[in-house]
């Protein structure tokens, strides 16, 4: 069969999973829509400060509208967060202190966390250098059984990262949480929220989260966002946050919004479209590979909570030439070949494919994946499904589409 063969096969069969999507991201946007109509968001509010950013008011009715969302009592919503990783390290130094533990429940963390905790590198003032105690214990594992009297924050990781693991549904942390804050009501539960926005009807701090974290370049960016990150949850968390965020005194009163607020509204308006396009990629990928005889997670009928699809290729060949078929079909520097390489904050060589309009935007279509056993690539993203459809043409023409061995 030919790539575009292929394809058409597996569009056939996938109307009915595209149909729940497509629910997921109605009811997604009338949750935005009401939000901005709450809290009364108007052109006004597009106007930026600069130097200090005091008083200003689109920013501050930007971290209402964020808190509306997804159901906390406050947020900070800022330019000046690098990447997702900055958001989650400020969230997590923001509430632990030196002789408390760090407890992650979800298995290892993702690649560039390994240095913000210190398991990795040393001398750049991580938590473990500051004091704080880290273990973590796999999924299944039983998590009561695991707490201690010095663990006081649990860190639950949403999405698979670089790990051949299901992603979490909203109701697998709910029944987490229960059970965690059953035993200990005191725990302090974060959620890293990268990747899953708009992806199911909740949010963690529905489940009973009390602090989550993310990057506006993904998910809640809408793919116009230009940089930056939020932190969402209880109102005491989210002070100490933005203490840790800009200086203690400060906290969430300064941070100037240049001239990005109209951007970060409007991004915020589109994201559960585009996420909901961005899946039904993912499905699309899932099904050819599937059908090609490649291990997938998740599977194409399967629920999603993220927009990570994952496709196990057993070989660094097959992996680097998938992800040079998704840099051919990147409308920027589609020309590039992507080589493997070693990138800040990942520890093993990763080969990258991703020809975006804002660097490192993975709400955009992109791939990757680290160049080690048992060579899985991880696709996300994508504006819209043609875009993705595209995409998934490409790599099999570049990969021959050669079936599995």
């Amino acid at each position: 069969m030919t790539p575009e063969a292929i394809v058409c096969a597996a569009e056939a069969a996938l109307h009915p999973v595209w149909a729940r999507l497509d629910a997921v991201a109605h009811h997604n946007t009338a949750k935005v829509l009401d939000a901005f109509q709450e809290e009364r968001v108007g052109d006004h509010h597009f106007a930026g400060t600069t130097g200090y950013g005091h008083d200003d008011l689109g920013r501050e009715i930007l971290e209402k509208v964020f808190a509306r969302i997804f159901k906390a009592e406050a947020a900070l919503v800022r330019g000046q967060f690098a990447s997702g990783t900055h958001a989650i390290s400020t969230a997590l130094f923001g509430v632990l202190r030196p002789g408390m533990e760090l407890l992650y429940v979800t298995g290892h963390p993702y690649d560039t966390l390994e240095e913000v905790i210190g398991l990795r590198g040393e001398g750049q003032g991580s938590l473990m250098e500051w004091g704080v105690k880290y273990r973590e214990v796999e999924l299944g594992a039983d998590l009561v059984a695991a707490l201690k009297p010095e663990t006081q924050v649990i860190g639950i990781q949403r999405s698979r990262g670089y790990a051949w693991r299901p992603s979490l549904t909203m109701a697998e942390i709910g029944d987490m949480i229960a059970k965690l804050k059953g035993a200990r009501p005191d725990l302090i539960v974060f959620v890293d929220n990268c990747y899953g926005e708009f992806t199911e009807e909740t949010e963690p701090l529905e489940h009973g989260a009390d602090l989550i974290a993310g990057s506006l370049i993904k998910n809640p960016g809408g793919g116009i966002v230009p940089m930056g990150g939020y932190v969402a949850g209880r109102a005491d968390l989210i002070h100490g946050c933005a203490c840790r965020f800009t200086a203690p005194g400060i906290g969430a009163a300064g941070g100037a919004s240049l001239d990005m607020n109209r951007l970060l509204y409007q991004g915020l308006f589109l994201a559960p479209h585009v996420v909901g396009q961005a899946l039904k990629g993912a499905t699309l990928a899932a099904k050819v590979f599937a059908d090609l005889g490649y291990d997938v997670s998740p599977r194409w009928d399967e629920t999603r909570t993220d927009i990570i699809q994952a496709v196990k290729f057993g070989d660094a060949d097959r992996l680097v030439a998938f992800c040079r078929g998704i840099q051919q079909a990147s409308p920027i520097n589609s020309y590039v070949t992507p080589i493997p390489d070693v990138v800040p904050g990942y520890g093993d060589a990763v080969v990258m494919a991703g020809g975006t309009f804002i660097e490192g935007s993975t709400i955009e279509l992109s791939a990757d994946g680290p160049l080690r056993p048992p060579f899985v690539a991880y696709l996300q993203g994508g504006l819209n499904y043609s875009h993705c459809r595209i995409g998934v043409l490409r790599s099999l023409a570049q990969m021959g589409a050669m079936a599995a061995v």
